[in-house]
């Protein structure tokens, strides 16, 4: 059952403020805080100033990928309630939960049903799955099927390649959230038009 959405890859205000004070405002809203090869990175002093908004409904997600050091002190004073790992083991995400105690959105890659299985090694440090596709910042698509009958102790959240119009009935047995980033954009940039009827959409269901 779908319970509610992520819009990831905000990097203006303009945008943050519209969703934020949406009457359907999303349940996560995710920022790219260390993956500058990403069109939607964030730089760490626009992220300071882009996170002193109020946050409403809305809790924030770093997305972090397999996170260093510096990272990490970077943004352990900014208000994010959960940390979005890519690319790290067990061991290191146990270290990171412990250290500056963030809920973790744990995300897998998935190409093929091996890359599925890796999410039983994650059962004690992670509270989130997110199953995404290979591409990273491309927005590429993947194999639903393959996580259509998956019993998990925690709640999944699904991206790669969705779209903002897409009719969401299809997901309601795969996923708790839905994740979007690259199709709520025109050229490039966050469409407050397919940010609308996105969220009116997920609020349907």
């Amino acid at each position: 059952m779908i319970k509610g959405c992520k819009i990831c890859g905000i990097k203006d205000y303009d945008t943050l403020d519209f969703i934020i004070n949406h009457r359907f405002s999303p349940k996560f809203i995710g920022f790219i805080c260390n993956y500058p090869k990403s069109s939607r990175y964030v730089e760490i002093d626009t992220l300071k100033k882009l996170l002193k908004i109020k946050k409403n409904k809305s809790e924030f997600v770093a997305v972090l990928v397999k996170p260093n050091n510096k990272i990490l002190e970077e943004i352990k004073s900014l208000p994010f309630d959960y940390y979005q790992l890519y690319d790290c083991t067990p061991d290191e995400i146990k270290i990171i939960r412990q250290k500056y105690q963030k809920k973790i959105i744990t995300a897998f890659t998935i190409k093929d049903e091996s890359d599925v299985v890796k999410y039983k090694s994650f059962i004690n440090v992670t509270d989130i799955y997110l199953f995404d596709s290979k591409g990273y910042e491309k927005s590429q698509a993947f194999d639903h099927g393959l996580i259509q009958n998956i019993k998990l102790n925690k709640e999944l959240m699904l991206a790669g390649n969705i779209k903002f119009d897409d009719n969401l009935k299809y997901y309601e047995k795969i996923a708790d959230y839905i994740d979007l980033s690259g199709g709520l954009e025109t050229s490039g940039l966050k469409d407050k038009s397919k940010i609308e009827i996105f969220l009116n959409n997920i609020n349907k269901i």
